[in-house]
């Protein structure tokens, strides 16, 4: 089978899976592991490859979305060459990944009859099944299931640590120029974690916050894990904030409780790496509980 993935994340499933060799194309995101690097490019962001402030960022995708584009442009031509027989999509975010209704549209003009699988996970719980659905879909569901289960099988692992430990306070950014709450799966990462989830709920869309409520809502522990930066922008990012008097004077900032994520690679796909995300939040939240993760997967940023 030849497999087309227009997302990150359905990139490592299928390689998670043991069908790697299958793919014919992919994003110019897709880059794990290191052998998506030598498959053809069939969608790129029109983003500059420079353009890496946030506030600059911001601006060029709310322009779109207002717009009503996608942030990602398909190779039709690519794919009409490439003829594959599954492609791997989602509907979740349109400034990530390439809606389904576009890759369908592309294909009625290539008169491609290419399945299209369109994956939207909300939640831990769904991001597991959309393991199980590309497994269905390449003939691997069985062993789907297993790591879908394994994964099951570790969260309830952190669920019953968690239980024991104190409550503390999280906010958990996903931007900030200007500052997202992030949503979706990390409000049941953070709680999974021991901690009390601030500014946003569970299985829901990032939202917009302001200083002043990150400031009101008192956060003893702020992870900085700005959506599509891995561990050193992240790290940038998140000491630019102290020069915010709102965030400074917070119980994290000043009790040394702020910490940058590889968001990348460990909570902003929905993918198999998000237990690796799981295990460095809970290391952050409660260190006395949790084992130190790997480096580079979340860091101390002090003023």
């Amino acid at each position: 089978m030849k497999i087309v993935s227009l997302l990150p994340s359905a990139t490592e499933i299928v390689f998670a899976l043991g069908l790697g060799s299958d793919l014919v194309g992919v994003t110019d995101e897709c880059d794990f592991p290191a052998e998506t690097s030598t498959l053809p490019v069939v969608s790129r962001s029109p983003l500059p490859p420079n353009m890496r402030e946030p506030g600059d960022i911001d601006a060029a995708v709310s322009s779109a979305a207002s717009e009503g584009r996608s942030q990602h442009s398909i190779d039709a031509a690519l794919i009409g060459r490439l003829q594959p027989d599954l492609i791997l999509t989602q509907d979740l975010c349109r400034a990530c990944d390439v809606p389904s209704g576009d890759v369908k549209a592309a294909l009625a003009k290539l008169e491609s009859d290419a399945e299209v699988v369109s994956l939207d996970p909300h939640s831990l719980e769904d991001v597991f099944g959309s393991f199980v659905t590309v497994g269905r879909a390449l003939g691997r569901e069985d062993a789907a299931e297993v790591m879908a289960a394994s994964c099951q099988t570790r969260v309830e692992a952190f669920r019953m640590k968690a239980s024991r430990l104190p409550s503390i306070r999280v906010l958990a950014m996903d931007w900030s120029s200007p500052p997202w709450a992030a949503g979706r799966w990390v409000p049941e990462m953070v709680e999974l974690s021991g901690g009390a989830n601030l500014l946003s709920t569970a299985k829901e869309p990032s939202v917009p916050v302001t200083w002043k409520e990150i400031a009101d809502a008192t956060p003893e522990i702020i992870a900085v894990m700005p959506c599509g930066y891995y561990i050193e922008e992240a790290e940038e990012e998140a000491a630019k904030l102290f020069e915010n008097p709102d965030f400074a004077n917070t119980p994290a900032a000043v009790e040394k409780g702020v910490f940058a994520a590889d968001a990348t690679s460990f909570f902003s796909r929905p993918g198999p790496r998000l237990i690796d995300g799981l295990e460095a939040l809970a290391w952050a939240i409660h260190p006395e509980a949790f084992p130190e993760p790997p480096p580079g997967t979340v860091v101390r940023v002090e003023r």
